[in-house]
């Protein structure tokens, strides 16, 4: 069956729509009403902007006054720091009497706390609004969606634009390009004839034709798979489902519209395939080896390992599943470590899903349990991930034209990473949280 002479309908149009669909099944109705102010005390929540044109808010304004500002991109340490967000924007920051503090200004007090700028969750699945917000306030203020299955991220990213306080900024997915969509095909009418396909979504025109749905419904970037799942018991991560030609054909028909891909992976053969058909970023990659590793350095490819997610099974009652964490882990730390060590570039991702939303904090923590030295851990959050979502000027710094998002935890994360696990306040676009 040919389902390339089935064109996807207009952009414009199908776009409205799934935007629509995608907001009721993401809960975002429910999430028009404001969160609940913040603790009463020493902290003066700011003023949101009202969005009265129907565009993205600017943000908020505040200055962050007090306590010790970190720099993930120098190291700089700033003692008794002052940070000036204006509209959702750094204006200023640095040590208190070099900046100026506006009158008028709410202040947000940092005394005896650091102040960072506000972590990236690289893979992350967020499907309702409440998931949105437990990840926003969990330190992450921008992420990458891993996927949705009715293009709910497509949904909770505009709902990030709109109201800022509600939600991380998202990098949307959409929905994965996998063998078997299963219910996904429902997803939109113009996947429906790929329930036909005896043997899924494998011919060239069947993967092109996912790739070119999931962008006219408005991905950012394409989610896609070499390997079966570590987290379902009846399959083992280690077998293939897409050769090196048909991940090759999903790059080509990405990038054809501009747009990179991440691959959820697992073998070193399927690593390898996957970063030589010209993946962005590879996902989990537990058994990566250097031959990989070296051709993902020259490339210039991203490893989001999601240590968290691989964490977790070990946790599981499911003594398969269990078993699978327990040996999987410490392959992927020494993975992680040998990646840092030669210069493929690191990014943070929790891969929490099902409702189950992980701080972003915890896999810094195990970043640094891998053997990153402590900034390096927490560059893969800011820094590191920033530029793998193309947010290297906007997300991962406090400084002068980037995002007004922060933490404030208690204790120094340059000693203790996992004081990141806990953030005190929370800043989104200069509305603290």
């Amino acid at each position: 069956m040919c389902v390339e002479a089935l064109p996807p309908p207009p952009g414009r149009l199908t776009r409205r729509g799934v935007l629509a669909g995608a907001a009721a099944l993401a809960g975002t109705m429910a999430a028009a009403t404001p969160a609940a102010a913040g603790p009463a005390g020493r902290d003066t929540p700011p003023h949101a902007a009202r969005n009265t044109s129907g565009g993205a808010t600017r943000g908020g304004s505040l200055v962050i006054r007090g306590g010790t500002l970190l720099d993930p991109a120098t190291g700089e340490v700033t003692e008794n720091a002052v940070v000036v967000i204006r509209n959702g924007t750094v204006h200023a920051s640095g040590r208190r009497g070099s900046v100026t503090v506006p009158r008028d200004a709410d202040v947000l007090d940092a005394d005896g706390r650091w102040v960072l700028p506000g972590l990236v969750d690289a893979h992350i699945h967020l499907s309702t609004a409440a998931e949105a917000r437990d990840a926003l306030r969990r330190g992450a203020t921008s992420a990458r969606s891993g996927s949705t299955s009715f293009y709910q991220d497509v949904a909770v990213r505009e709902l990030a634009r709109h109201s800022p306080e509600l939600a991380p900024r998202l990098t949307a997915a959409g929905i994965f390009v996998t063998p078997d969509l299963g219910e996904t095909v429902l997803a939109d009418p113009d996947l429906t004839p790929l329930a036909r396909l005896k043997d899924g979504v494998r011919s060239a025109e069947a993967l092109r034709r996912v790739v070119e749905v999931n962008i006219a419904r408005g991905a950012d970037v394409i989610k896609t798979r070499v390997n079966e799942r570590a987290g379902l018991p009846e399959q083992d991560p280690l077998v293939q489902v897409y050769s090196h030609e048909q991940l090759s054909e999903i790059v080509t028909a990405a990038r054809r519209r501009g747009k990179g891909v991440l691959c959820h992976s697992y073998s070193e053969q399927g690593c390898h395939d996957a970063v030589t058909a010209g993946i962005r970023s590879l996902e989990h990659g537990a058994f990566v080896g250097e031959r990989t590793l070296s051709e993902m350095r020259r490339r210039g490819t991203y490893f989001t390992p999601t240590l968290t997610a691989i964490a977790g099974l070990a946790q599981s009652t499911d003594p398969v599943l269990a078993e699978r964490g327990r040996t999987y882990l410490p392959v992927l730390k020494r993975a992680v470590l040998a990646a840092h060590e030669l210069g493929v570039p690191l990014a943070a991702g929790t891969d929490s899903s099902g409702g189950t939303v992980r701080p972003i904090g915890r896999e810094v923590g195990l970043m640094r349990a891998a053997g990153l030295p402590a900034l390096d851990a927490i560059r893969t959050a800011t820094t590191g991930a920033a530029r793998l979502l193309g947010l290297e000027r906007t997300a991962g710094r406090l400084t002068r034209g980037f995002a007004g998002d922060a933490i404030l935890v208690d204790g120094d994360p340059l000693a203790d990473v996992t004081v990141l696990e806990r953030p005190v306040r929370v800043v989104r676009a200069g509305i603290a949280l």
